[in-house]
């Protein structure tokens, strides 16, 4: 393989750093480790694909942990994320949380239509390949054919976090880095559930959503659904703080959130002394999930209303990282140039889930995955037209 540019990775950080390269008139291949490309894009796209969401450049980087992608956000953001993918043929709505869907909901009409595009300017691809080291200035490479070296004249990696290793995203390549002498964070669950040690009272409410509640850990508030599991809880709204959870933060919930405190106080005191503690519930009108969840954690407190208000949830820890949608740890921001190269392999530029950034669901994660990508795809290709060659 002697093309010019090379993207290992075709995942949506890849797909655009691919694309940015074969803009700029360099002959790119892209190479992916497994049988077909973007999987775990794929995946994204079964419960339905949100793209991105329709937050200010201002308000969508209060939700990135990293000032890091300032710049990258604001060149290529919610607005540039819609218009991609009109551009690609896939009409777009947005829903009433103010995220962004295609019409058809799911990741493959777009993935095809992207890779129709990269073909057409040009991009050769070759799947089943994986980056396995390096032999001195050149990347090791195994696949179909066995082992190969390859000396590009850029490299762009877009290898993914830590979680859902079957769909690629194995994390192997951190210790390949780091050999190197590139900086590597730790892996860290992100976006993910957590274990509770449920008694056998709540074995069938498992599957069930604990709906219209807010969630809170410190400071970090969220409104959204929770679904209970047989090992724990899991589902939109506590993915939005699991960083903090994940972190030793205690998880509450405001099981009657637009009512006010004194009001929950008032209903109560209008119900029978000695009446049991289910009728009470049922009386202030929480589902029979959200009760048993009092049942569960506050059957023996004496104040109830808090408890309505402000019921503890132990979690014994976060899923595991491979159970996780994404994770935060990787290329540290030390080892890398503005431009996204690293700094001891300057010809080198990483993007997507490899670097050291989290981000809640909701449209965060695939903008800034690929507004990464095209930050790097854009800088290799620069770097690659005003470097001679050797």
């Amino acid at each position: 393989m002697t093309d010019r540019a090379v993207v290992i990775g075709a995942g949506p950080a890849g797909l655009m750093a691919a694309q940015e390269l074969a803009l700029a008139g360099l002959k790119v291949t892209l190479l992916d480790t497994k049988p077909s490309p973007a999987r775990k894009f794929l995946m994204a796209g079964k419960s339905g694909l949100n793209i991105t969401n329709t937050k200010s450049t201002e308000d969508f980087l209060a939700h990135l942990s990293t000032p890091a992608l300032a710049p990258m956000i604001k060149v290529f953001g919610p607005a540039e994320v819609q218009n991609l993918c009109s551009g690609l043929g896939q009409e777009l709505f947005t829903g009433s949380s103010g995220r962004v869907f295609p019409v058809a909901m799911k990741a493959s009409p777009l993935l095809r239509a992207w890779l129709s595009r990269l073909q057409d300017l040009g991009v050769n691809h070759h799947w089943g390949w994986r980056f396995t080291g390096f032999e001195g200035s050149a990347l090791r490479i195994e696949g179909p054919q066995g082992h190969q070296l390859i000396s590009p004249k850029v490299v762009v990696l877009a290898l993914g976090g830590g979680s859902w290793p079957r769909l690629g995203s194995d994390g192997a390549w951190a210790n390949l880095l780091e050999a190197q002498g590139v900086t590597i964070a730790p892996f860290k669950p992100a976006n993910m559930g957590f274990l509770v040690g449920w008694s056998a009272h709540m074995t069938p409410f498992f599957g069930k959503a604990l709906k219209s509640v807010a969630l809170r850990a410190g400071t970090h508030l969220s409104r959204g659904e929770l679904v209970l599991s047989r090992t724990g809880i899991e589902g939109g709204g506590i993915y939005s703080i699991s960083a903090p959870l994940r972190d030793g933060t205690k998880l509450t919930i405001d099981l009657k959130p637009d009512v006010p405190m004194a009001k929950v106080v008032a209903r109560l005191a209008k119900m029978r002394v000695g009446e049991s503690l289910s009728s009470r519930l049922r009386k202030l009108g929480l589902s029979d999930v959200a009760a048993a969840l009092v049942m569960e954690f506050g059957r023996n407190a004496h104040d109830l209303a808090a408890l309505i208000k402000n019921l503890p949830i132990p979690l014994l820890g976060p899923r595991h990282i491979d159970q996780a949608i994404s994770t935060a740890g990787g290329i540290a921001w030390s080892s890398l140039g503005p431009d996204l190269s690293l700094k001891v392999l300057p010809n080198i530029f990483a993007c997507g889930e490899m670097l050291d950034w989290e981000a809640p669901t909701g449209g965060y994660l695939l903008t800034t995955c690929l507004s990464t990508g095209q930050w790097a795809g854009r800088a290799a290709a620069k770097w690659a037209k005003k470097t001679p060659v050797m």
